[in-house]
């Protein structure tokens, strides 16, 4: 295919200037709001200057390179990827992740569009990178990372997949109620919900649940698990891990079955038991969620699909 015509799409974000414009209709309104809290106002002004001028440098550079589409991360669920896109996101590393898990391979090339303001574990580049990137991409002489994502699947037939992680439990602060089980393992459980990891995922919220069992355990953990806290694991595993939050035993209750991994020939499959409570979200954005609610099956295994980080 010739570059030119490659359809490449540039996701990007409102600035928190614009989500406060949304919330209080005008720039003054939303300034005095932020004043008469003691804030520093400019800095959100700073933040839209710069960000909007990196939107615009990355469209230029990028037309050079085919036609741009530029598309807001709130359409990224109903967004229809072309197979052959390249998919360039401008913005944390949170819009990276929610961005993958809407791509079935397509390469992408993550871009801080603020380096003084932002770190980025899959922001590898900065916006002057893009003319060579994009044209190194297009010509196949990027090596290029494959990232393991989560899928879980429900009775009902819906699915979800999670670039991070997955989160299965109470809509809020009351326990979840569900049967979970693994290989030939089996348990009833009330906790405050259970997380899977992807590799990917494994050094943030998987990480500090780790890091709080250990430290309430008081005790030295093994080597293998020290590895696990410290270090993660790889992004491209063939596996996830998962871990239950806050497990509490009683006369219906267990707790043997709160940490463990999952692999291709064992997902992890809960049976809510919850009556209107149960929800399953995914890289922590809670609105876009699956009810699981009393007598859904959910069946959690590594994804067939994987995301693709240009490096």
């Amino acid at each position: 295919m010739d570059p030119l015509v490659q359809r490449i799409v540039l996701v990007v974000r409102k600035t928190r200037l614009e989500e406060l414009i949304e919330r209080f209709n005008t720039v003054e309104q939303a300034r005095f709001y932020i004043q008469h809290l003691g804030a520093d106002f400019t800095d959100y002004e700073a933040e839209h200057r710069t960000y909007h001028a990196a939107v615009m440098a990355a469209e230029t550079a990028l037309r050079q390179h085919g036609r741009v589409h530029r598309l807001d991360r709130m359409f990224l669920p109903n967004f229809l990827f072309a197979p052959d896109a390249l998919v360039v996101v401008l913005g944390q590393d949170g819009l990276v992740a929610n961005t993958l898990k809407y791509l079935s391979g397509q390469p992408v090339i993550g871009v801080n569009p603020d380096p003084a303001r932002w770190d980025g574990v899959l922001l590898p580049f900065h916006v002057e990178d893009l003319a060579d990137i994009t044209h190194a991409t297009q010509a196949g002489k990027r090596p290029l990372r494959k990232v393991t994502m989560a899928r879980v699947r429900l009775s009902d037939g819906q699915e979800l997949h999670a670039v991070n992680d997955l989160f299965i439990g109470p809509r809020s602060h009351v326990s979840a109620r569900y049967e979970i089980r693994l290989g030939e393992q089996c348990e009833v459980h009330s906790s405050s919900g259970v997380i899977v990891s992807t590799g990917l995922g494994s050094t943030g919220w998987f990480r500090s649940l780790l890091a709080g069992a250990v430290g309430i355990s008081g005790m030295a953990p093994t080597p293998a698990l020290k590895a696990l806290q410290d270090n993660g694991f790889p992004w491209d595993a063939d596996h996830l891990h998962f871990t239950v939050r806050e497990p509490f035993p009683s006369r219906t209750t267990q707790t043997g079955l709160i940490f463990g991994q999952v692999a291709a020939q064992q997902p992890l499959k809960l049976v809510s038991q919850m009556a209107g409570y149960g929800v399953i979200f995914s890289d922590g954005i809670e609105a876009d969620h699956l009810e699981f609610n009393a007598g859904m099956e959910a069946t959690i295994e590594v994804a067939q699909r994987c995301g693709t980080l240009v490096l």
